[in-house]
């Protein structure tokens, strides 16, 4: 069997669908849906059922996904080595951020980072769910989080203080007493979600938002305060701290990557360029003013 196709079932394993596995390899769906059946052919035997959930693979299915797993792992761990032995630095190097700040503060950086080393292709990929390094999801993962996984190296790279924050015009009306203080329903995180729970306990909240830039425009527009990260706020000549800053309200920010790769020169190179722009931007991720 080609390493090809066992790291297209494998993608098909992981995300339960056809599509799914398509988008994550960046191919047609067609492709995948061919291959796949091209090795069950080759193979005899079924390696996926569908069903209404999704694909389910069959018992030779686990049995090629244990294989190819194993493979993966014996591949990862050997670029890691080999990777860190080139002096010059090329390839691709795909990093997963939350949206808010990838598309903000951390995009100069990223810019700045492909001009120095443009045979490296970096792939910024946007998201606020968990992914997972060890299936080669990314390379690199850079999260906000005071808990970073056991299983993965990290670097913290600064802290990210958060305040409440509000419209300029609102907040001064709340506080001369001629309009009432309202918070506005986050569930982009578990930390916001938790934080303005409990700073605003009786929930009668009059709009929810689900996105850290939808909370950023709803403040804007005064239809109340809620909690934003500094690095965001204080960026908004529109807006104005409604709370200062507390040390419960800190985050660590962490490059998280895959642990046979931390050797692999252009993580190496990522890590180390990341570490000096964020060194040189401390005081705004950590809320100084």
């Amino acid at each position: 069997m080609k390493w090809d196709d066992a790291r297209i079932f494998l993608a098909v394993a992981r995300e339960g669908s056809l599509s799914g596995a398509a988008k994550r390899l960046g191919v047609q769906h067609s492709t995948v849906s061919r291959r796949i059946h091209a090795m069950e052919k080759d193979l005899a035997t079924p390696l996926v059922e569908r069903h209404a959930s999704g694909y389910v693979l069959t018992e030779a299915g686990e049995e090629l996904k244990h294989a190819a797993r194993r493979i993966e792992k014996e591949l990862i761990s050997f670029e890691g080595a080999i990777g860190g032995q080139s002096a010059d630095a090329a390839g691709e190097l795909r990093v997963t951020a939350i949206a808010n700040i990838a598309s903000t503060v951390l995009m100069p950086y990223f810019a700045r980072f492909s001009a120095a080393y443009p045979k490296i292709k970096l792939s910024i990929e946007v998201t606020n769910n968990s992914v997972s390094l060890s299936d080669r999801d990314a390379d690199v993962a850079i999260r906000q989080t005071n808990k970073p996984s056991d299983t993965l190296i990290g670097t913290r790279l600064t802290t990210v203080a958060s305040a409440v924050y509000g419209a300029r015009d609102y907040c001064a009306a709340v506080k001369s007493g001629k309009a009432a203080e309202k918070w506005i329903g986050v569930d982009c995180c578990e930390y916001h979600r938790n934080w303005t729970k409990q700073a605003w306990p009786q929930a009668d909240h009059e709009f929810y938002v689900d996105e850290t830039s939808l909370t950023l425009a709803a403040l804007k527009q005064g239809l109340g305060v809620g909690f934003l990260p500094c690095f965001l706020g204080d960026n908004d000549p529109e807006l104005v701290r409604f709370k200062p800053p507390e040390k419960q309200h800190e985050l660590g920010l962490w490059l998280l990557y895959h642990r046979d790769l931390r050797d692999t020169k252009r993580v190496a190179l990522f890590r180390q360029h990341l570490q000096r722009e964020i060194k040189q931007a401390a005081a705004l991720f950590e809320g100084v003013k």
